[in-house]
C-alpha cells in the first residue's frame, strides 16, 4: 500500500519509463562518466520535482472537491481530510481494538467503487495494517457510533497501482464510514 516512497505516476508505463532511466544511469558498465554525480543528482531532483507537482495537483483536486460539496473538513499532518458528521457516544477507537465498520468508497469523480454490505459490517484489528493507512488514521479519530467522511489521498490509500480491481492508480478516495462497534483488545 504505502511501500513506494516515490509515487505520483499517472500510469504503470510512466513508472517503468522512470525506472528504465534510473537503471540506464546507474548500470553503465564502463564506469561512471565524468559528471555522473551531477546527472544522478539532476535525475533525483527531476523525479522529486515531478512527484511534488503530482502531489500538489492531487491536493488541489481534493480541495476543489471539498469546496464543491461545501464540507467543513479538517486536515491531518499526513494529508487525510476528515469530517465527523455524527459524533458517537461510545468508546473511542484505540490501536489494538477490534472494530466493526460499515463504509462506502467513492472516487472524486463521484463514481461509487466499493461498499461494505448494508446489513453486515467489516471487522478488523486497528494497528495491524489490515486496511489502507488513511482509513485507519480516520477510524482512530472516531468513537463507537461515529459517522465520518474521509478523503484519503493516494499515498494513504491504494497508491501508485490502485487495487487492481475497482480503484484506479493514484486515486484519491472518499470514504463514508461508520464505526458500529469497538471492542477493547484482550492483551
Amino acid at each position: 500500500m504505502n511501500a513506494f516512497k516515490i509515487n505520483g505516476f499517472r500510469s504503470i508505463s510512466e513508472f517503468f519509463a522512470a525506472l528504465a532511466m534510473i537503471m540506464m544511469v546507474s548500470c553503465n558498465s564502463s564506469g561512471p562518466p565524468q559528471g555522473a554525480e551531477t546527472t544522478d543528482k539532476q535525475l533525483e531532483d527531476s523525479v522529486a520535482a515531478y512527484n511534488q507537482e503530482i502531489v500538489g495537483t492531487e491536493s488541489q483536486e481534493i480541495e476543489d472537491y471539498i469546496l464543491r460539496y461545501q464540507w467543513q473538513m479538517k486536515k491531518t499532518e499526513t494529508g487525510l481530510r476528515y469530517m465527523i458528521y455524527k459524533q458517537g457516544d461510545g468508546r473511542p477507537v484505540k490501536p489494538g481494538d477490534q472494530v466493526s465498520i460499515r463504509y462506502k468508497i467513492n472516487l472524486l469523480t463521484g463514481e461509487s467503487v466499493l461498499r461494505s454490505d448494508s446489513v453486515a459490517f467489516i471487522t478488523l484489528l486497528v494497528g495491524k495494517r489490515q486496511i489502507v493507512s488513511g482509513l485507519e488514521e480516520g477510524i482512530l479519530l472516531m468513537n463507537q457510533g461515529s459517522k465520518a467522511k474521509l478523503i484519503v489521498p493516494s499515498h494513504l490509500g491504494y497508491g501508485l497501482l490502485g487495487d487492481n480491481t475497482s480503484i484506479p492508480a493514484r486515486a484519491s478516495i472518499v470514504f463514508d464510514v461508520e464505526v458500529c462497534r469497538v471492542d477493547q483488545s484482550k492483551k
